[in-house]
């Protein structure tokens, strides 16, 4: 979902709260952001590949 998406769908003011909460969150340790990093960067191997979602049937 795109971010004009995503703004049509909750609409202006949802955004601007969303973006007000957002703001008044205290900053994360810079021990979490390292460990989000490692493993943003780094995500676990898949041992079984999951289906393409065009190769997925409908149940």
């Amino acid at each position: 979902m795109t971010r004009e998406e995503r703004r049509r769908l909750l609409g202006d003011s949802v955004v601007a709260q969303i973006h007000e909460r957002v703001a008044e969150a205290p900053a994360a340790p810079d021990e979490l952001i390292d460990s989000i990093r490692r493993v943003l960067a780094h995500p676990a191997l898949r041992t079984v590949d999951a289906p393409v979602a065009s190769e997925r049937t409908a149940a």
